[in-house]
């Protein structure tokens, strides 16, 4: 798995001109899904997003002390399959992504992960599979590039 994790203000998801998804001051999450993700690959993704320390200490001022779930903020989570495509001269290539009939259980099993180790409200998503407008407004901005096959 691969995510794209934002400090942000605000950020919300429209589809087809309809606003599925806002959240106020958090953290949005692009997460990608590759054929060789597992269950453990999940686990990791999860602790490192809710507890991924990127927000300022409010009662000391601390730079980089605190996490989401330290600060009750909300997460805004968006399935975003081309994390995992490849560049080829020109051309993109998403063999490395999930198979669209694999994906969409595994992203909800990831979901169902993150509302369980958190506060399931705080926790909106997109919608699978559909053309998204995604609007986020950055703090910072912090953007912090993530993948479950490169721990450390």
């Amino acid at each position: 798995m691969k995510a794209i994790i934002q400090r942000v203000c605000k950020a919300s998801v429209v589809v087809e001109q309809e606003t599925i998804s806002s959240i106020g001051r958090g953290i949005c999450v692009l997460i990608g899904i590759s054929r060789e993700d597992g269950d453990e690959d999940i686990e990791y993704m999860v602790r490192k997003i809710l507890n991924l320390r990127i927000f300022e200490n409010p009662e000391n001022g601390k730079r980089w002390d605190k996490s989401v779930v330290d600060l009750g903020l909300e997460v805004l989570s968006v399935s975003q399959f081309t994390l995992h495509a490849l560049i080829k001269g020109n051309k993109l290539d998403f063999h490395r992504s999930m198979n669209p009939e694999d994906a969409p259980q595994f992203y909800l099993k990831y979901l169902e992960k993150l509302k369980s180790k958190y506060t399931p409200e705080k926790i909106k998503d997109g919608k699978f599979g559909a053309f998204m407008s995604v609007h986020i407004e950055n703090d910072g901005p912090v953007t912090i590039s993530l993948d479950s096959k490169e721990r450390e």
